[in-house]
């Protein structure tokens, strides 16, 4: 989902030059990949890399690997990343690079070799520090590694396994920003944790760890779904011995232990106090949004709510917390992982997860306050938060 600037614009004062500035990307490559990753198999796929806007920092966003992206996706999530690292105050712009290949048809040497050569064909973008990756669907901390193996510059990409420059606390960096907020929410709403209702579409890094935390935090998550099946159990699953299973049975939850099982898309549509959807975008659309039965939506995934599906909520009144805000506890300890490269300081645990709280509540206090004021939705607030800050800086770097 894109930002909105007409509708911003209708309630604050934007530049025309601003906008212009806004409307279109800094930076877009195509790239050809040609490589053989065995005696038997040549690979020859398209590769984009946007660099959206820079104003505030080098450009921060993951490296998907994904079968169908486009340098269409690309770019919307490359913009997505502005306004995310813009709206909890990290000095970076936004990027995003997207590879067109399925990961599952590689063994980890296949697509360490697909990586090495992304690498070569970007290496200006990443050695000058113009762009930062991190992982994203389809890649992981091993690939990260792989970048700076070919580097050997720390800050030049973040998300990298402790043990190779990376952070204590990056893996379920996203998964606590998500239960953060969810928090936050339901404090301002008056919902008690032991009886309050959460259901959470996916189960990958995201999902899993924000029900981790929402489980530690009393919050009873009811329901889990991922590509294999969904559990259910009214009472509350439990999660740690759930996790447990999930990993012994070859990541699926097809048989997981104490839980029902139940179609899996109906998940979005159980009865419980808070939907969080963590897996793929568009996931909530015309054709289910009247079917949603939860009071509140936090977006743990990137755009999971289609916009006809969300003219849809707002008329039934459901209160959604955007992506942009929701999933950022990512990009937070990215930053915290960048500083720590560049500085040589050791970061524990406790602190990553510390300055995710912070930068969370901080800027949810501040959407509250906008959407308050202006009378408007809580994505209408984050966006506006947001476009606020790259202004602002714009003036500061005398492009206004």
């Amino acid at each position: 989902m894109r930002m909105n600037l007409a509708q911003i614009t209708k309630l604050i004062n934007l530049p025309p030059t601003a906008i212009a500035l806004l409307e279109r990307p800094e930076k877009e490559i195509t790239l050809a990949i040609n490589i053989r990753v065995n005696e038997n198999k040549l690979v020859q796929t398209t590769a984009y890399v946007c660099l959206y806007n820079t104003v505030r920092g080098p450009a921060k966003g993951g490296i998907r690997f994904h079968p169908h992206v486009d340098l269409l996706e690309t770019r919307k999530l490359a913009e997505l990343m502005v306004w995310k690292t813009a709206l909890v105050g990290i000095p970076f712009g936004g990027g995003k690079t997207g590879v067109a290949i399925d990961p599952h048809d590689f063994t980890r040497t296949e697509k360490t070799i697909v990586m090495k050569e992304l690498v070569h064909l970007i290496r200006h973008e990443l050695m000058s520090g113009d762009y930062i990756p991190a992982p994203d669907m389809g890649t992981d901390a091993h690939d990260m590694a792989t970048i700076f193996g070919e580097t050997h510059i720390q800050e030049c990409v973040t998300g990298k396994p402790p043990r190779v420059g990376g952070l204590p606390g990056r893996e379920e960096a996203t998964g606590r920003g998500v239960a953060t907020v969810t928090k936050l929410l339901s404090g301002r709403c008056n919902l008690v944790p032991g009886k309050t209702t959460v259901a959470i579409q996916g189960f990958g890094n995201v999902g899993s760890w924000t029900a981790h935390f929402l489980h530690s935090m009393g919050y009873k998550v009811v329901a889990i779904n991922d590509i294999t099946g969904a559990c259910y159990n009214p009472n509350g699953l439990n999660i740690p011995e759930l996790k447990k299973s999930f990993t012994t049975n070859g990541n699926s939850l097809a048989s997981a232990p104490n839980c029902n099982n139940i179609p899996r898309d109906e998940v979005l549509e159980l009865p419980v106090d808070i939907l969080i959807p963590a897996a793929a975008g568009g996931v909530i659309t015309a054709k289910n949004a009247p079917k949603i039965k939860a009071k509140f939506i936090v977006e743990a995934a990137n755009a999971p709510i289609t916009d006809e599906a969300e003219n849809i909520l707002q008329g039934r009144k459901i209160t959604i917390m955007p992506d942009i805000l929701a999933n950022a506890g990512g990009v937070i300890a990215s930053y915290v992982e960048w500083r720590k490269a560049r500085s040589g300081s050791l970061t524990p645990r406790e602190e990553t997860y510390s300055v995710i709280d912070t930068a969370i509540g901080g800027s949810f206090d501040e959407v509250v306050q906008i959407a308050e004021e202006l009378k408007t939705t809580y994505r209408t607030a984050a966006e506006i938060k947001a476009v606020r800050e790259v202004v602002a800086t714009m003036y500061d770097r005398g492009w206004l």
